[in-house]
């Protein structure tokens, strides 16, 4: 058993679109499971008003990042919108020894990770019932100009031809009712986690 993986411990991945609500189930989960920790991405991207470097990412230059790359600390990285991201190894494997953990990545960040096997990765993918919602939401977050949200929209095409990169489909209709399927889906795996383990045992 890999050191990142010792345990009872599981890893999620939730991805989607930008705008379908995938960071606020993210910290729903943390906030309602206290094993469960954020995996924090470092990015290049400027730090919004509301952000707060550590919490919400690891905010560096993009030579550092580079210089990161060259070292291969990453188990993912990509450049989305002009700006890369990425997961440093050492915090995962640091963070995997006491905790579940969860990943707020996109597809790309999903393939790589997946080349790890020694990674027990629940992969779930959220998606909204129609393009139109996802333009209303990117526009209501009020968190982007005009072309950031036609870039986002725009990207919605060749991000759900990865579909079938995941384990499970869910579309977010209703927050509530969204976090209830991917909680019922996190506790299933969980305790098959637990229970082959025990049988190992």
């Amino acid at each position: 058993m890999s050191k990142a993986n010792s345990g009872q411990n599981i890893m999620v991945i939730l991805s989607s679109p930008s705008g379908v609500g995938k960071t606020t189930i993210t910290k729903k989960i943390q906030q309602k499971y206290n094993n469960f920790k954020i995996s924090v991405s470092h990015t290049t991207r400027p730090p919004r008003s509301n952000e707060i470097d550590g919490v919400d990412y690891n905010f560096i230059s993009e030579k550092k990042f580079e210089e990161l790359i060259k070292a291969d600390a990453f188990y993912e990285y990509a450049k989305i919108f002009d700006n890369y991201y990425g997961t440093l190894k050492e915090n995962v494997d640091k963070m995997m020894k006491k905790n579940d953990i969860i990943f707020d990545i996109d597809w790309q960040g999903t393939k790589q990770l997946s080349k790890f096997k020694e990674l027990k990765l629940i992969k779930l993918y959220l998606i909204t019932d129609s393009k139109e919602e996802l333009k209303k939401r990117l526009l209501n977050r009020d968190q982007n100009t005009k072309e950031e949200v036609e870039k986002r929209f725009n990207s919605f095409e060749e991000d759900v031809k990865h579909w079938n990169d995941y384990d499970y489909i869910i579309i977010n209709k209703n927050l509530e009712t969204c976090f209830k399927q991917i909680e019922s889906i996190i506790l299933t795996n969980k305790s098959d986690v637990i229970g082959s383990l025990q049988k190992v045992q």
